[in-house]
């Protein structure tokens, strides 16, 4: 068949390589023909490293390859997005005239019947000298003897500082734990945090074997399938977040013992990022204060190949201190410690000695407490806000602070995630695309084709006053659209502080 669809005359022999390499081509154009005509698409793929690859041979791509050798990675979803803000005036200078739905941090400031924040520190001359690479031991009992009281009560094996490692954020302790994982196949779930794919492409012995989990399941994990797929494809990792971002899921209780049974029954390591393990919203005011952690299933300690990786960011509400740690087994510290010899040198001594008090068992008891409560008004406060939009969320959250928003509802070009990011930032509110949770979008298929295309996530991580402002946002665009049309949008976008806007025909 042609292009056109006509029967092409009839020749005998098969076709030579050239003409089979080019109807590959003209497929591959074909397939991409949605991104050539969506100018929020060709924007994105504009930037350094988010050229699709595998179209067409290269060796070198001037846009990208400015030094010898450097191929650039891509970005993650809110470095992205951060970008494209401060192209349409965004800065972190004035950032409270936006609203930032983005950034996946929660506030840090006072919130109701929470300990007072942080504020200033002490410390001694001896702290001004560099930290061990595995952290300092005091705050490596502390983080243990939280687990402990918190998740191991009554059993026999206890973790001890050996089974802490101390560093400087959720993503050094990613990179560290892929650093010391051989070449091995790895279970990888879609949609998924935004920079596992980095991790996976950077570190090329972890080789992802992605699985699309449904709205449909709640996106729930499908052990049976795991299971299956260890056997017959040889995983080895089964990397996931639990609380989950960005559908807010989580997997407890008897579901969560399972994973960690499997993880152990068939001797498959699970890395298990828990930055939101505080973040739970049950029913009953009487459940408000718990936590979820694979820490409570573990057998041994120190013989089950368990990963957890948490730290101050999230649940303490201090991003910028930048202290995290990774628990497991004595052997992966130790594994740890050489690999942040080389990657990331250690975390920052003077807050490792800050955060000791911070564990306490009382003070976390308490942050614990206040946060449930806060977080989960705010999260009833915009389902509300979106249901009177119009934008019922078709799974809500059961935790974290995210919300996993399907947009198909609404006409095109609004239906898909990079055009009404494109569109809010114009009202001065982000969001994140949910392009960012796939799995390698740049690089691997025509982004229409990706199950996060119509989807963006929101985060009501920011204060009330904020997710009001990007609310407000949201339903200006809806009520243009439906006093309008849908002719004002996808176009006329800027590409740099300087004004310049892409042209509408390409």
């Amino acid at each position: 068949m042609s292009r056109s669809g006509a029967e092409t005359p009839h020749r005998s022999g098969a076709a030579t390589p050239l003409e089979h390499f080019r109807e590959i081509v003209h497929d591959v154009m074909r397939q991409h023909r949605h991104e050539i005509d969506s100018e929020a698409h060709r924007i994105f793929r504009d930037q350094a490293g988010h050229k699709p690859k595998g179209v067409l041979p290269q060796t070198v791509n001037p846009d990208e390859e400015t030094v010898p050798g450097i191929v650039h990675p891509g970005s993650t979803g809110v470095i992205y997005c951060s970008d494209r803000a401060m192209a349409n005036g965004f800065s972190y200078a004035s950032s409270h005239e936006w609203a930032n739905l983005g950034q996946g941090a929660p506030e840090v400031g006072d919130i109701p019947d929470a300990p007072p924040r942080p504020t200033s520190i002490q410390f001694s001359v001896d702290s001004l000298e560099y930290a061990p690479t595995t952290g300092v031991k005091a705050l490596r009992e502390a983080v243990a003897n939280l687990y402990n009281i918190t998740y191991r009560e009554g059993k026999e094996s206890q973790y001890t500082y050996e089974n802490v490692c101390i560093v400087p954020g959720g993503r050094s302790g990613l990179s560290r734990v892929a650093a010391v994982i051989g070449d091995v196949y790895t279970s990888y779930q879609v949609p998924d945090y935004t920079a596992y794919d980095q991790v996976l492409s950077a570190f090329r012995r972890l080789v992802p074997v992605p699985t699309s989990l449904d709205a449909e399941n709640n996106y729930a994990m499908d052990l049976k399938q795991i299971k299956k797929d260890i056997m017959t494809q040889g995983l080895q990792v089964i990397l996931a977040s639990n609380p989950r971002n960005p559908t807010g899921q989580v997997i407890q209780g008897k579901e969560l013992d399972d994973l960690v049974k499997l993880a152990r029954d068939t001797q498959v390591t699970l890395v298990l990022d828990e930055f939101y393990s505080w973040y739970m919203y049950p029913e009953k005011e009487e459940e408000l204060g718990k936590a979820v952690s694979s820490a409570a299933f573990v057998k041994d300690v120190n013989e089950d190949s368990i990963i957890i990786i948490d730290g101050l960011t999230k649940n303490w509400r201090l991003p910028g201190w930048r202290i995290c740690w990774v628990v497991g087994p004595k052997n992966l510290i130790t594994a740890l410690s050489q690999s942040g010899s080389f990657l990331d040198g250690g975390a920052n001594h003077p807050l490792q000695l800050a955060a000791i008090p911070l564990l306490d068992p009382e003070h976390v008891r308490k942050e614990r407490l206040s946060l449930q409560k806060h977080f989960k008004h705010k999260r009833d406060h915009v389902l509300q806000r979106l249901e009177k939009l119009g934008l019922k969320v078709e799974v809500p959250p059961q935790a974290t602070f995210y919300i996993w928003l399907n947009l198909e509802g609404l006409p095109a070009p609004l239906s898909n995630g990079l055009t009404f990011f494109e569109e809010l930032l114009k009202e001065q509110t982000i969001v994140i695309p949910g392009i960012f949770f796939d799995i390698n979008p740049a690089h691997r298929r025509n982004l229409f084709n990706s199950p996060c295309h119509h989807y963006v996530r929101l985060s009501f991580g920011p204060p009330l006053e904020d997710l009001d402002k990007g609310l407000d946002a949201i339903g200006r665009v809806l009520k243009k659209a439906r006093k309008e049309g849908t002719h004002h949008f996808g176009h006329s976008y800027k590409k740099s502080l300087d004004g310049t806007r892409t042209p509408i025909n390409v």
